[in-house]
């Protein structure tokens, strides 16, 4: 059965998220195909997707390798999000579901539970699926991809350290919440735009080795035959 070019294309780009192609290195069809289990059209459709998504960039005499981003290109993504969540919770209170507030108000429970708890790997899950969450509920595709992308972006770029106060921070979640729930969209958008701009402190820039991604030559691609 033939795997599609959106399947390939998640896996590389989670690889180059978790850093096992290290940026600048060079991300040929052949070894992509192999440790996917794939052939190499799919593989050919994923790099495209990926350089449009700015993971990936084509260098000439090289072919495809993994993007290197610089400070400031990096900063600006934590700019944008600081814009564009507020943005997606102002939609979020204009056109959630009952659905996504059953989900919304579920993940507030378990992140307020965890974070009496002190379990902070928990945490770390639970505010992904939040904020994802409320992207959904902006019933909005184009905001939607472009904050999915933020975070695979942001993901790739940065370190974000455990929040210093994670009580305080899940009660800023379940205000958001309670502000979609009544449909109050200026007040959605300015508690997000809050929350945003005292988490955005917590990101560091990935440099070393061991922290992420960094600067190297031609990954180390596992040929056994790993499938999606």
């Amino acid at each position: 059965m033939r795997i599609p070019a959106h399947a390939v294309c998640t896996a590389i780009r989670d690889d180059i998220v978790a850093g096992v192609f290290e940026r600048g290195s060079r991300l040929t069809e052949e070894l992509l195909a192999r440790r996917y289990g794939v052939s190499r059209v799919p593989v050919r459709e994923a790099l495209r997707t990926l350089e449009s998504e700015g993971f990936v960039t084509t260098r000439r005499h090289a072919g495809a390798c993994v993007a290197e981003p610089t400070e400031q290109e990096a900063a600006d993504l934590l700019e944008l999000r600081v814009l564009l969540e507020p943005l997606g919770a102002s939609r979020a209170a204009q056109r959630r579901t009952e659905g996504h507030l059953k989900v919304l108000r579920g993940l507030v429970r378990l992140g307020q539970e965890r974070a009496r708890r002190g379990q902070g790997e928990d945490l770390r899950s639970l505010g992904g699926w939040f904020h994802e969450t409320l992207a959904q509920a902006s019933g909005s595709p184009a905001l939607i991809s472009m904050l999915t992308q933020l975070r695979h972006k942001i993901a790739w770029m940065y370190v974000v350290e455990a929040p210093a106060h994670p009580v305080e921070s899940w009660a800023e979640h379940g205000a958001i919440v309670d502000a979609v729930a009544r449909g109050d969209a200026d007040r959605a958008r300015a508690l997000a735009a809050a929350h945003m701009a005292r988490t955005t402190g917590a990101h560091r820039l990935r440099r070393a080795r061991g922290e992420g991604p960094v600067r190297g030559s031609q990954p180390a691609v596992n040929t056994a035959g790993g499938r999606l």
